[in-house]
């Protein structure tokens, strides 16, 4: 390439991701260039605590040498392959451990490789799945509001969050919202949590009765929803859907792509109210944070409905491809190796740290412009408000939650918010040492951005 031809190339020429690039037209973000545990290096050799684990991925925190070890043995025998017709002995186990790791009754293992991908996949299976079944008026899907699962055409179709969504609308196809459970923003004026609760189970079991003949399934994010701001919903409130669903006949998707492995402190989300799907989405954690990849999980009801001889067209004609990438999947059964070998998930262990995250919301919950502290297990975020009383919010141009944000990093803290809800969300692997680091600079940045 000439020198002429280069010269209108910007010094960055990425474009990146959720982010207003007029901010960064003469100047990159921050740069990180190594990493070590539970935290990153920036080019200038600062350390930051990863508080967000890498986009709520890793898990075990970087470098670990298990997973290290795992991807540098594979590269000896192969990357990749693809799946359309072959298979490979780390994508077999793999999809074995998951289905006996799952809740009861997923016995079927179809990958990809992002949590959207594994959205889509859901859907088109669930809809493939009536009208092979003969019941081609099963069309639409109920989703909750706030929803969010992913930036392609069928996740964003799930999806409810205007902020993200609305400008779409006109690629996407109808879906039915039930509303959010959320308790700290409730529509209902001055009652009771209990009342609240009452009344969201009341709404949902309207919906799922007025359109259970025309729906496919309900698509859920499991006890926490991330990024509609770390909602919890009310405890019983997924059993609900469940046996909602049961009593209705309609498929329950289970998305746990941000909640599975280990971040509510079970290893997949739905187990704190006993709850087995019928189809289950999983990505950002299981490989550790090491390498794209997800997987969509079926029961044998539904995988048995696609059977047939080829020329009947029961085929599911979907695929990727980096499709149960080799080198992805033996990082998986890194993690998972970890998982038992760590303990990670027992009591003594992830109890400990629990306590302490749990102390630590509980002093940001103190500050005088937190309204809300919202999570579950290590997964949660603090609600950043104008006033505390009222709840009011701040002006969404002020950019609260961005400005802690940038105000962590001279604390040695990397952080990333959703609007106003500062996340706090590191690696399971985080000592009880780097959670008092995390919550000591989430304060300090909290205070001097809203003056408390």
């Amino acid at each position: 390439m000439t020198a002429a031809k280069t010269k209108n190339i910007p010094r960055d020429p990425v474009w990146y991701p959720f982010t207003q690039m007029a901010e960064f037209l003469e100047a990159s973000p921050l740069a990180i260039a190594a990493a070590e545990g539970c935290w990153l290096i920036d080019a200038a050799g600062n350390r930051y605590l990863d508080g967000v684990s890498s986009l709520w991925a890793n898990v075990h925190g970087h470098r670990h040498p298990v997973i290290d070890a795992a991807v540098r043995a594979q590269l000896d025998r192969v990357a990749h392959s693809t799946m359309l017709g072959l298979s490979h002995a780390g994508g077999i186990e793999l999809a074995r451990q998951l289905a006996e790791l799952a809740p009861a009754g997923l016995s079927r293992v179809f990958y990809s490789d992002s949590g959207a991908t594994a959205v889509e996949i859901a859907l088109k299976m669930a809809y493939q799945y009536w009208q092979l079944k003969g019941e081609h008026q099963k069309r639409l899907f109920l989703k909750m509001g706030e929803a969010y699962h992913g930036d392609t055409i069928g996740a964003v179709s799930l999806g409810g969050m205007d902020l993200f969504h609305e400008r779409f609308g006109g690629l996407l196809f109808d879906s039915i919202k039930i509303p959010t459970p959320h308790l700290y923003r409730h529509p209902f004026g001055n009652c009771s949590e209990a009342e609240a609760t009452q009344r969201f189970f009341d709404q949902s079991a309207a919906i799922i009765r007025q359109h259970a003949g025309q729906a496919c399934a309900v698509v859920v994010e499991p006890i926490m929803q991330g990024a509609a701001g770390m909602i919890v919903h009310p405890e019983g409130f997924l059993r609900h859907l469940r046996e909602l669903t049961r009593e209705h006949g309609l498929l329950l998707i289970a998305d746990e792509v941000a909640v599975g492995f280990g971040r509510t402190g079970r290893m997949f989300a739905c187990e704190w109210e006993e709850v087995a799907p019928d189809l289950m989405c999983l990505g950002k954690g299981i490989t550790g944070g090491y390498l794209p990849l997800a997987a969509t999980l079926a029961t044998e009801e539904i995988f048995s409905a696609f059977l047939g001889e080829f020329a009947e067209l029961k085929t599911f004609f979907h695929g990727h491809t980096y499709t149960g990438n080799p080198l992805a999947c033996v990082a998986a059964l890194a993690s998972l190796e970890i998982f038992r070998t760590e303990r990670t998930l027992a009591p003594d262990v992830f109890g400990p740290k629990a306590a302490a995250y749990t102390a630590g919301m509980a002093r940001l919950a103190r500050l005088p412009h937190v309204g809300s502290a919202r999570f579950r297990g290590l997964m949660g975020g603090v609600e950043l408000v104008r006033n505390r009383e009222s709840g009011e919010p701040y002006p969404f141009a002020e950019r609260r939650g961005h400005q802690v944000a940038l105000a962590a990093r001279k604390h040695g803290v990397l952080l990333r918010p959703l609007g106003d809800v500062v996340v706090l969300l590191p690696p399971l692997a985080v000592s009880l040492a780097e959670l008092e680091h995390l919550f000591y600079g989430a304060e300090k940045a909290i205070v001097a951005v809203t003056g408390s």
